[in-house]
């Protein structure tokens, strides 16, 4: 039996010792979870509410274990586990139990009384079966329990896999869902690297939900269309920040920090790029390097920034930093890194767009710098990347900033703030271009967990709809007529008159009498208006 030891990183220090999942074993968890989610999916959703409440109560009651398993886990300081894995958790949750009701709720839909007489109509969800969710190890808690709420609340059953360098993470996560009223079998993990991710979408769930790189991302969706299975990919991003001139320059200044260096800017959404209006640039530059001076690298509460969580991770910001560096660009100090994976965060300026660290996500604690001069200037440079997943923009003039917001090619953006705009859960979150596809967090988290199923009544008792064989000329007559009856120009009653005698033919089929006639068309009309 082969096994993963999973280490911490600020000091290497041994967390846990795993079992990978065998091959046969996660074939049975994914048989398992199948049955489990058909029951689920019988349970009606108010009831999964009531039942989803527990882990509000279970996560808060022992928060502070929770936020240590993250830390020690991911190289986190305390206080961003809290924000940036466990409050997103909570409020998300939060969300659902209060809307998931209405949102998964069947809707009827208005139907024309003369195209479908008698008839009623509705739209209701289904959830797909076994959901195959794949987390990164950044954001282990949040990346994972979000998807796999938003999928239970849809209806679904999980089996999910965090990256072997979160198991501790995992093994908590599965304790808190065990600890609730699921059906047995509901919700399973399986431990291991990239082969048992492969392994898992080779069981066959009915859909993949996949956090993480681009490469990471193209496999899984490759993997996934041999069988074929639908996926959600939320990949990475090389996210912009623009600040015009006209700003609050210290609050943007402070922005771009949290937004360069939150998670040691191991963030799918930070600042990567910063773009600064030339007629600023030194000005913003200043308070920057100034504000940059206060930040804290270490580990427990009265630090910042913790330590990164893998060491591959460092040596591609060391790339980009000696490649920026090489070609002329300047920086806030040397690349420092030391022991227990903790690196100082670094300002880069005076870039240019052929450097690697303006192409490529670094997901370090870098901030790249680059002045421009207009909007349009701006628009093109922000929108030049194969990525498309959050930005900001930053001016006292809303309407311009709304304006330049609006023609940036991402999934969501933020006015005068940064990265808080993603841990909104009634905003549905996720990326275009090479960014991924597909939403969740919100209403849509729900409908893209779940499938919409159309129905339609007919209550009529006639032996024939008219639309029914056979065929004839006075059939296509009175088809065209009808077509012109309903959708043709001029009023009305013009439309009636004209062609009064073609729908005639009608009358055989529907038993219009001429008080039916006048019902319907009132019907109709108010079905048109509204």
């Amino acid at each position: 039996m082969m096994v993963i030891t999973s280490k911490s990183p600020f000091d290497n220090r041994v967390l846990d010792i795993d079992d990978i999942t065998q091959k046969e074993d996660i074939v049975k968890k994914l048989e398992q979870c199948r049955v489990a989610a058909t029951i689920w999916a019988n349970v009606p959703v108010k009831k999964r509410v009531q039942i989803l409440t527990k882990l509000r109560d279970d996560i808060l009651g022992d928060i502070d274990a929770l936020s240590e398993c993250i830390s020690e886990t991911a190289g986190k300081v305390p206080t961003e586990a809290l924000l940036g894995d466990i409050l997103p958790v909570v409020s998300l949750l939060d969300y659902y139990l209060k809307n998931a009701t209405s949102i998964l709720a069947d809707r009827n839909i208005a139907t024309s009384p003369f195209l479908f007489p008698a008839t009623s109509a509705k739209i209701y969800r289904q959830p797909f079966g076994v959901i195959a969710i794949i987390s990164p190890w950044n954001y282990p808690f949040q990346l994972t329990v979000s998807p796999l709420l938003t999928a239970l609340f849809s209806g679904n059953g999980v089996v999910f896999k965090v990256s072997e360098y979160s198991l501790p993470v995992g093994k908590y996560i599965y304790k808190l869902f065990n600890q609730l009223d699921l059906p047995e079998g509901l919700v399973q993990w399986v431990i291991g690297d990239k082969a048992i991710a492969q392994q898992l979408i080779d069981a066959g769930p009915d859909m993949v939900f996949f956090t993480g790189g681009l490469t990471a991302g193209q496999h899984v969706m490759k993997r996934a269309a041999a069988h074929p299975i639908p996926v959600l990919l939320e990949l990475g991003g090389k996210d912009a920040m623009i600040v015009f001139e006209d700003a609050n320059l210290e609050r943007a200044s402070h922005a771009a920090l949290y937004g360069a260096f939150c998670n040691s800017g191991q963030v799918c959404v930070s600042v990567e790029r910063l773009y600064v209006q030339q007629k600023c640039h030194d000005q913003f530059l200043e308070k920057l390097l100034d504000n940059l001076t206060q930040i804290r690298v270490g580990r427990g509460v009265e630090n910042d920034m913790g330590a990164m969580t893998i060491s591959a991770q460092i040596q591609l910001m060391q790339a980009h930093y000696d490649d920026a560096v090489l070609l002329g660009a300047k920086a806030s100090g040397p690349l420092v890194i030391k022991e227990g994976n903790f690196v100082n965060p670094i300002v880069l300026w005076n870039v240019t767009d052929a450097m690697r660290i303006m192409r490529e996500e670094s997901f370090a604690p870098m901030l790249v710098i680059r002045s421009f001069d207009n909007e349009t200037e701006v628009v093109t440079l922000a929108n030049d990347t194969p990525f498309g997943l959050n930005a900001s923009v930053w001016s006292d003039d809303l309407v311009k900033a709304e304006r330049v917001a609006r023609q940036l090619q991402v999934g969501a953006w933020a006015i005068n703030d940064v990265l808080k705009n993603i841990g909104h859960p009634a905003l549905p979150f996720g990326g275009v271009k090479k960014s991924g596809f597909g939403r969740y967090h919100g209403a849509e988290g729900l409908l893209s967990f779940s499938y919409s199923v159309s129905g339609l009544v007919n209550f009529s008792h006639l032996p024939k709809e008219p639309n029914w064989f056979p065929y004839s000329g006075m059939r296509y007559a009175g088809f065209k007529g009808y077509l012109d009856f309903i959708y043709g120009k001029d009023s009305w009653w013009l439309r009636v008159k004209r062609n009064h005698a073609v729908l005639q033919i009608f009358r055989s089929h529907s038993q219009f009498s001429l008080k039916q006639f006048w019902h319907n068309l009132k019907c109709f009309l108010t079905f048109k208006s509204g």
